[in-house]
């Protein structure tokens, strides 16, 4: 009987409705409580209680797995070293607020168990520390392990990456005796993620000219495609769009399937690069096309000039019944708004984001629709949203109004916005240059000079202005 429950549990372990089932079965006959008779098998319990724990992490129920745990200690069953790894996963995957306290509980319930020592516990306990951005503790485990496997360090340039230690995440790479594809997409994505974009295209050129490329030993994947092309749209200066068309090339000739995320990224890549016809060309092919496909469309037709354009695209999404437009989407939609003037539009969209959407604006919406008045000339609207706005308005907000006034030359309120992203940004030489210029389109050049002066006794230089050609 047990036998065939336990069967049944790791047969439907990707159903959730049979889980559910035999779940209950186990409760109502009394098998996941404590067995006084001596000749049952301890490790039956625990058995049971470890294949639930994995089919509802399977299910995205976190939560749900670590109550589990809680139940299976409070019945005295034994967990072993294979209930470990499922639980600090779910503990990851949880993430924020108070969940590395739980992670911490379950390192010191490993310690309690015996089961410290076992490879497949302390790599889950990399990742896990890892990924709350502990890289100290993650890097502790790590040295404990006698014999780290290529997913422990794996884990572990992830950790330094995500804690902006680029060279510590390298030196792990270049000492790992054997490595994969996530080795490699680790320090890519760990390099765009700092801000590395040349640095990254760099590593991935690396990675196809490496003899676990030309061995065929190691493919990227779409993870290390989606980074490189990432970081390419986000190179500051020349060959982003070379070598985004380079990798698109790769894709074409390696008949690599365009995944969601990959195709995103390339809509995003050639928007940002000005190229509007190979941004839709990928949008069109795609056969998939999810929320933030739709987003990044909208955002290259609105990069680009096509405001129009862009706000007709979100129309047709809107008639897509399986999407809903979220936080993104409105960003895109109301800077379209802002450059193209359609001020009643823009504040249509804006109205209707919490009531028809459930979306509730955050800072960059508010930043939009000051924009948005503020192109316009309407400086009285655009002030009165900042007085009514839930939160304190940030450097951005007031940075939008400020270009305003620059625009329409509107000297009193850029002075009272000017001074105040100068308390907020002490050092940023173009919150100087903008209200000096305010004063100078004024002629008011005592103040326009007094301005240039505080810039100077502050210690701050005007950054160098230049222009780049991208040949294609």
């Amino acid at each position: 009987m047990l036998e065939s429950l336990l069967q049944l549990l790791q047969r439907f372990l990707n159903s959730p409705n049979q889980i559910k089932q035999i779940h209950s079965r186990l409760i109502t006959n009394g098998h996941l409580l404590r067995n006084p008779n001596p000749n049952f098998s301890k490790w039956k319990t625990t058995l049971f209680y470890n294949t639930l724990i994995r089919a509802h992490l399977g299910f995205g129920e976190a939560h749900k797995a670590l109550l589990l745990f809680t139940q299976m200690l409070s019945h005295q069953a034994h967990p072993n070293s294979h209930t470990f790894p499922p639980l600090v996963k779910a503990v990851a995957v949880a993430g924020g607020g108070g969940w590395p306290c739980y992670g911490r509980a379950l390192h010191a319930q490993v310690a309690q168990r015996g089961v410290w020592g076992d490879p497949v516990v302390q790599t889950s306990f990399v990742s896990m520390y890892a990924r709350f951005g502990e890289a100290w503790d993650a890097r502790k485990v790590f040295d404990e392990m006698t014999e780290p496997c290529v997913v422990a360090c794996n884990a572990m340039i992830d950790g330094l990456g995500k804690n902006g230690d680029m060279g510590g995440a390298v030196s792990m790479f270049e000492r790992m005796p054997e490595r994969d594809v996530v080795s490699w997409t680790s320090v890519i994505s760990g390099f765009g993620r700092n801000g590395w974009f040349g640095e990254g295209v760099w590593f991935f050129k690396r990675m196809m000219g490496s003899e676990d490329v030309r061995g065929g030993f190691v493919k990227p994947n779409e993870a290390t495609f989606v980074s490189v092309l990432s970081s390419c749209a986000n190179l500051d200066g020349w060959g982003s769009l070379y070598w985004g068309k380079q990798i698109h090339g790769y894709v074409v000739r390696n008949e690599v399937q365009l995944s969601v995320f990959m195709g995103t990224a390339l809509v995003d890549l050639y928007g940002k690069s000005g190229c509007l016809s190979g941004a839709w060309n990928v949008f069109e092919e795609m056969r998939v096309k999810e929320v933030c496909t739709w987003n990044a469309m909208i955002s290259a037709l609105s990069l680009n000039g096509r405001e129009k354009e862009a706000l007709e695209l979100f129309e047709k999404m809107k008639m897509e019944k399986r999407l809903r437009p979220n936080e993104v989407t409105f960003v895109a939609v109301l800077t379209a708004c802002a450059r193209g003037n359609s001020v009643k539009c823009g504040l249509d969209l804006f109205k209707s984001m919490s009531k028809d959407f459930g979306v509730e604006p955050i800072m960059e919406h508010y930043g939009c629709v000051v924009d948005l008045l503020g192109r316009a000339g309407l400086f009285k609207e655009a002030t009165e949203l900042l007085k009514n706005m839930p939160f304190e308005p940030d450097a951005s907000v007031l940075g939008a109004l400020l270009g305003s006034c620059k625009i329409h030359g509107t000297t009193e309120l850029g002075n009272e916005v000017g001074k105040k992203l100068i308390e907020l940004q002490p050092q940023h030489c173009g919150r100087y240059l903008v209200l000096s210029n305010i004063y100078a389109g004024n002629e008011r050049w005592d103040h326009a000079a007094a301005v240039r002066k505080a810039m100077v006794h502050a210690g701050i230089q005007k950054i160098p202005a230049f222009s780049m050609i991208d040949v294609r």
